[in-house]
């Protein structure tokens, strides 16, 4: 056994009060399908953050609960540091487990190493796939955050009110965190002529303060409306830019309950879907290694606000029905793909 923890990689009890409110959202044609495990899978989810985290980790987390409640035996790990994936995720290997879930950009190198070594087991990356030659038992996916990105800045433009600026802000310094930057600022100033889009990519997924200082700087600098995209640190960001009267737009998870007065949507990243379908597939003997996943923007993201059943898709004291709209009529166009994202992703 390669495993030198094994209390902290076997499964856990959920945590108390585990993000109340925030993973609302998912109801009926966003959660898994049929589930059912055939002859006990074993999954494990393997996160760099926390499942309390409000949006990214609890999402992919409450997809596991899905899958464990369908008959699948499943492990999770939080907070782990990248210098102990390798170890953790043969671990999990040497353990027998048959799909291996590393969730974020940190897993893409790491997975391409060792899925090679367990030829037998089954791995997926929550990021795009590396360049490198596909390997049959490693697939990754493309969760269309450039389009999302792009979605948020045109939103973002059309509901500012003084119409100068709009703000993202991101949380680790990787590729994928600075595409959607680019993203965010190409969707703002291609939607409101002569409005600038700003952004801070902080370097840090989990340091509130920081992400409230992002957004403040921001707003002194003109900005009347900020989107994140960096989990613990966006929590700062909205709380920040909320309590300095800017309109803000939630991601990951529903963040109504957050800045209810300042919150004009969230975009609801569907992993707990994700997840379900790859436990689907899994049990189906259908996962698809050596290929990236491409689901379309609108399987993906879902706008969503309120905190009680039935959800709106958007606050309508922050953002009238015409803004709305023209909001709808672009992001129609990037699930079409008639907007040209390839500028955005750069290196």
């Amino acid at each position: 056994m390669r495993r030198k923890d094994s209390i902290e990689v076997r499964r856990r009890t959920v945590l108390a009060g585990l993000g109340a409110g925030l993973g609302a959202g998912l109801g009926a044609g966003l959660l898994p399908g049929r589930l059912a495990a055939q002859g006990g899978q074993r999954v494990a989810l393997v996160m760099v953050g926390s499942i309390s985290d409000g949006g990214w980790n609890q999402l992919a987390y409450e997809g596991l609960t899905d899958l464990e409640a369908g008959g699948f035996d499943t492990a999770y790990v939080e907070n782990l540091t990248q210098a102990r994936i390798p170890e953790v995720v043969r671990g999990y290997a040497d353990d027998g487990f048959d799909l291996i879930i590393g969730h974020g950009f940190e897993f893409g190198s790491a997975f391409t190493e060792i899925a090679p070594e367990y030829p037998d087991q089954k791995f997926f990356a929550t990021t795009f796939q590396a360049e490198a030659e596909p390997i049959d038992n490693l697939q990754f996916v493309n969760l269309a955050y450039l389009a999302a990105a792009y979605a948020a800045g045109a939103l973002a433009a059309l509901i500012s009110e003084k119409g100068k600026a709009v703000g993202f802000v991101g949380g680790g310094d990787n590729p994928t965190q600075q595409a959607m930057n680019r993203a965010f600022i190409g969707g703002a100033e291609s939607t409101v002529e002569g409005l600038r889009g700003l952004g801070v990519v902080t370097g840090d997924y989990n340091n509130a303060a920081k992400g409230k200082e992002a957004a403040l700087t921001m707003i002194g600098n003109g900005a009347d409306v900020i989107w994140h995209a960096a989990d613990v640190t966006g929590l700062g960001a909205i709380q920040g830019a909320a309590g300095a009267g800017a309109k803000v737009i939630g991601c990951y998870a529903n963040q109504t309950a957050l800045a209810p007065d300042r919150m004009a949507t969230s975009f609801l990243l569907n992993l707990r879907w994700m997840v379900g379908e790859l436990g689907r597939t899994l049990a189906a003997d259908e996962f698809a290694g050596g290929t990236e996943w491409n689901p379309s923007v609108k399987s993906l993201w879902v706008p969503v606000y309120g905190e009680a059943e039935p959800l709106a898709e958007f606050n309508p004291a922050l953002v009238d029905a015409d803004a709305w709209a023209k909001f709808q009529a672009i992001f129609d166009d990037l699930e079409a793909g008639k907007i040209d994202l390839s500028a955005f992703q750069g290196s």
